[in-house]
This record gives C-alpha cells, structure tokens and sequence, in this order.
C-alpha cells in the first residue's frame, strides 16, 4: 500500500486490505488532525478492498463527523459501492458522485 499525500487529500494506492489498514487508519486520523476542512480519501488507485479496511473507514468517519470534520471518499469503483452497499457501511461513509467538486 502507496500512501501520499496531498494537501487534505489521502491518496492511496494498491491492496487496502486487513495486512495495510493499520497503517491507512493511522494515515487518515493524522490528516483529520492536520486540517479542518474537508478531507478526502481518494481511493482510485485501490486495486481491491476488504471489509475489514471498509469498517475502518466507516469508523473514522463517525470520528471526523464528532470532531466537527468531513471525511469522503472519492474515486471508490462500481465493486467498492457494491460492498458498501451489502455491508450497509454505505448510511455511514460519505462517496462522491461523479463530477462532485474535487477538494484540494
């Protein structure tokens, strides 16, 4: 797992699975505690996702929202909504739409 970033976004890049989410979930709470604003998970470069990395995201989502942040994902494929979707982690986590304002 490739991990950049750039400004509030997290840019992430390879297998975001059980053996990576320590080190995307220690990644994503240092950007919400860097900035502010809104902030943005770009997964477009993530080859494939468990459940396991898609809980975590849900749950730093509940404490950038407590915080008084915003967290989205951005770039997730048609199979990452799809596990969303079957998971229900989708009435948690915020994804763009394409053709959503971009941020950073």
């Amino acid at each position: 797992m490739d991990i950049t970033r750039d400004g509030p976004v997290l840019l992430l890049c390879g297998d975001l699975d059980v053996r990576s989410t320590m080190e995307v979930r220690n990644a994503v709470y240092d950007l919400l505690s860097s900035y502010e604003s809104d902030v943005v998970v770009d997964l477009s470069e993530v080859e494939s996702i468990d459940v396991t990395a898609l809980k975590m995201l849900a749950v730093a989502t509940r404490q950038a929202v407590r915080d008084g942040h915003h967290l989205t994902l951005r770039g997730c494929s048609q199979s990452v909504r799809r596990m969303l979707l079957l998971s229900h982690l989708n009435r948690v986590v915020e994804v763009d739409r394409p053709g959503d304002a971009d941020v950073g």
